[in-house]
């Protein structure tokens, strides 16, 4: 069911989301060669306790039996790992990588979900343009994020983008709604048909997030049951903000 926030409801989702902007906020500036997904976990994780908040990916359970709880505050994924990366102390981050985080902070009941990707030091301009073209494609898509307008005229957007700048989107992973619970209805692709879907409205919290591959669209999961990967090796990236539906235009809670 598609819950539509009360307005005591969005100020504390805002509260959320100022959270995990402050988390990147720092990230950014503590992100560097030589660096382990490790550390950087540490660092999110202490930042958004001090600000009152809990990291709710940590010990996130999926429900598939045989997959262990998720053990860490962020999901650190680099280069050809496209989602669920799990920080450790014996990955280290290398000059030329990009660096796939998402996180999501639970503060007084409600969460707040973005994932950036950092580049690290000098990379190709292809590889740069990977990480705009993910960037804009979430950009695109929120266009069409107003009252109204369906899930699908969002998804569309996305997907018709990143296919006119000769790269794929994830099929297999999507947005999805967000408040009390980190993942909520409705689900939002990243590709589809306009005009399909649920009709958006005011007090709607959703989570939009491109998933772009600069290769095939096709992907594996690892053995750890959580960390995804491009099958053929090429690059990944990822973007993603918690909006809220207004009465005009998007408001994106996850950027300060």
């Amino acid at each position: 069911m598609v819950t539509i926030k009360s307005k005591r409801e969005i100020e504390l989702m805002r509260e959320a989301c100022r959270v995990v902007a402050l988390t990147y906020e720092e990230l950014e500036k503590k992100i560097k060669p030589g660096m382990s997904t490790w550390e950087l976990d540490q660092i999110a994780e202490k930042k958004m306790r001090s600000l009152g908040a809990i990291p709710a990916e940590k010990g996130y359970d999926i429900g598939i039996k045989g997959v262990p709880k998720y053990p860490a505050t962020l999901c650190v994924s680099i280069n050809d790992e496209v989602i669920h990366g799990i920080p450790s102390k014996n990955k280290i981050i290398k000059e030329g990588d990009i660096v796939s985080i998402d996180t999501v902070a639970l503060k007084d009941g409600f969460n707040g979900d973005a994932a950036r990707t950092f580049i690290i030091g000098n990379v190709s301009k292809e590889t740069k343009r990977l990480v705009d073209v993910t960037k804009q494609a979430f950009f695109e898509g929120i266009k069409y994020a107003k009252p109204g307008n369906r899930i699908g005229d969002v998804s569309h957007a996305i997907g018709e983008y990143v296919r006119s700048q000769g790269y794929s989107v994830v099929r297999e992973f999507q947005g999805h709604g967000i408040g009390r619970e980190m993942h909520e209805d409705p689900g939002i692709p990243n590709y589809g048909k306009a005009g399909r879907g649920i009709r958006l409205e005011p007090g709607m919290t959703l989570a939009i997030e491109p998933m772009v591959i600069q290769g095939k669209p096709n992907i594996l999961e690892l053995d750890d049951g959580w960390t995804i990967i491009t099958e053929d090796g090429s690059l990944s990236a990822h973007y993603e903000n918690t909006i809220l539906i207004t009465e005009k235009e998007p408001e994106i809670l996850t950027i300060l």
